[in-house]
């Protein structure tokens, strides 16, 4: 696992790729390696994970350069391969198969490849070429800017990295905001950065001089499966026993991430079949809070034998955390599980843990969303489409124009809100209600929202995270179920709960669905000093530097949750905060005249 950076056809001195190299560093502390051709440069930064002694970047072999982050998981059957067509190799870390594989079959060789990855390849032979690559679901982001007028690209694993080259700058993408408030950070593609955007999953780019920027998507769409419920369960608790004890092979000590909840309950009961006495972590936080799970996750622990750590946190230090987690994440996500994420990666680096396995994705692939149950639900037509774009929302429409300023309200009710955007891509999706949710759920939402969070904010404590849901052959496979499989009535994830059996406690397997998540309703009250950080962030002075909030209707709104809080206002006030933080953070630019944008 690593972090990497570089650029193409353009001119970047030594000094800023290592101002690039020490901003990543947290996510790769091991080794630093930097290579550098007239008009290019690669770099990387790595954490030791698998042959700890070899692993030297960048990968060269006849004019091919490569640097990689992430796991490679079927190397050895690819070194096998390439060894009986004649290639050797240095040593037998993972990444030093793709400069061969590459060698073999060009920009098809992400086909051969089964694992988590974020590649860039400087290809020297002929016309010098640039090749970004990522994994089928986009577990390790990879950001770049690209100059279409200079055919100038640069690329990073994280955006304060990539922002301290000198030719990528700081700007405030307009309608970022709204974006994000409608979905709680930015889907797909966009970044709340003007000129920077983060490479789709599975996604093949290549960059010349001649050709410009080129980016190709692989068909990842798989047929349906005729499956009945019992073969189903057996299927998936097949897949998932076999992704885990293959995650959890390593030449560094692995734990499991333990929340409490169905999924990684699972994943951790799996892990402890494997790993002798497998370590075990879940977060919780000092005092007495609502949707406390350290009791689930205890009597998970205790029934599979794992060396329980129970992480306390304080909420009188989220202030002091918060300002990290927004900076690491590079841009705002409005989900409070960020801070929790945070601090969990940090008591796992401190335990001396380099890897954990997490069982993240799974409501995503097994409709584990009551948003997704009730537009399953509801009757023929495009009518669930509102209601389910609004619950994806940290701040729903009517109550986000109203905080608004009027010259931003103006320029978003004619540019078109973000849920404008979303609802017309699902009433017009030529498939079916399931597949239709299933691609914005698992191609949009889960890489911008949940998969680049967990990297980022584990890579912050130089951990990596494996995600035994996310592996190709689980996803296909979930992906084929149909929807009674999944959703049936009032219960989700039919097919996983079915698997679990016989593997957990009926506790965990009957409990009601909660999120893992901070209570933020409780600790946005007066006396407490997040509410205090909230309006300090908040002040009406602060807000006028910016133009796009109202003042007065965000006083409004504190004084909502201080005398009558809610979940709603809560989550409200909690976005408003991370953004004016993130805007702290990076002194991000605003256009002077919003209607020059909109034009």
């Amino acid at each position: 696992m690593c972090r990497i950076f570089g650029h193409f056809d353009s001119q970047a001195t030594v000094h800023e790729l290592k101002t690039v190299a020490a901003l990543q560093r947290h996510g790769g502390p091991d080794a630093q390696y930097i290579t550098t051709g007239d008009t290019w440069g690669l770099g990387n930064n790595r954490l030791a994970i698998m042959d700890l002694d070899g692993g030297d970047q960048p990968y060269v072999l006849d004019g091919i350069v490569v640097v990689f982050n992430g796991e490679i998981y079927n190397h050895h059957e690819l070194r096998r391969m390439l060894t009986a067509r004649g290639h050797r190799f240095p040593d037998l870390c993972d990444g030093s198969i793709l400069p061969a594989l590459y060698a073999e079959y060009g920009t098809a060789f992400t086909e051969h490849l089964d694992g988590m990855y974020a590649v860039a390849v400087v290809d020297l032979r002929g016309e010098p070429k640039l090749v970004l690559a990522t994994d089928d679901m986009g577990m390790k982001p990879l950001y770049y800017h690209w100059n279409a007028a200079e055919r100038h690209l640069y690329f990073a694993s994280e955006l304060p990295a990539l922002l301290s080259f000198r030719a990528v700058q700081a700007r405030a993408w307009e309608p970022g905001l709204d974006a994000y408030l409608a979905t709680k950070t930015p889907f797909s593609e966009q970044t709340m950065f003007d000129g920077i955007r983060v490479l789709p999953p599975a996604a093949t780019a290549e960059v010349t001089r001649g050709s410009g920027l080129r980016i190709r998507v692989r068909d990842t769409s798989v047929p349906p499966a005729d499956a009945g419920p019992e073969e189903a369960a057996e299927r998936v608790r097949e897949l998932l026993r076999h992704e885990v004890h293959r995650l959890t092979r390593a030449d560094v000590p692995v734990c499991a991430i333990t929340s409490g909840g169905l999924d990684s309950s699972l994943v951790t009961a799996l892990a402890a079949e494997r790993v002798g006495e497998l370590h075990s972590f879940n977060i919780a936080y000092r005092g007495t809070w609502p949707a406390d799970e350290r009791g689930f996750a205890q009597e998970v622990a205790s029934r599979h034998g794992t060396r329980h750590h129970q992480v306390e946190i304080d909420p009188a230090d989220f202030p002091d955390l918060l300002s990290d987690v927004v900076w690491h994440l590079g841009q705002p996500n409005a989900d409070p599980i960020t801070l929790s994420t945070y601090a969990l990666f940090r008591a796992v680096h401190q335990a001396g843990f380099k890897v954990a396995v997490t069982g993240d994705a799974a409501d995503e692939l097994f409709g584990g969303y009551d948003r997704i149950k009730a537009a399953l639900k509801a009757g023929a037509g495009h009518d669930w489409v509102p209601a389910y774009v609004r619950a994806l929302a940290a701040v729903p429409r009517e109550r986000r124009l109203g905080l608004y300023s009027d010259d931003y309200r103006h320029f978003i009710t004619a540019h078109g809100t973000a849920e404008d955007h979303l609802a017309q891509a699902l009433t017009s999706s030529p498939h079916d209600r399931l597949t239709a949710i299933t691609e914005v759920e698992i191609g949009r939402r889960l890489p911008a929202y949940h998969l680049r969070r967990v990297d980022h904010l584990s890579m912050a404590s130089s951990v990596e995270v494996r995600l035994p849901f996310c592996q190709p052959a689980l996803v296909r496979y979930a992906r084929s179920l149909p929807a009674a499989l999944k959703v049936e009535g009032d219960q989700v994830k039919k097919v996983l709960y079915a698997a679990a059996g016989g593997l957990l406690p009926d506790s965990v397997l009957n409990r009601p669905k909660q999120p893992f998540t901070l209570p933020i309703t409780a600790m946005l009250s007066d006396g407490q000093r997040l509410m205090e950080f909230a309006r300090d962030m908040l002040a009406p002075a602060r807000l006028r530097r910016h133009g796009r909030l109202d003042p007065d209707a965000v006083q409004a709104l504190l004084r909502t949750q201080s005398t009558t809080p809610t979940d709603a206002s809560a989550l409200a006030v909690w976005s408003l905060l991370i953004h004016e933080l993130w805007l702290d953070q990076f002194h991000a630019a605003t256009p002077r005249n919003r209607h020059e944008v909109l034009a």
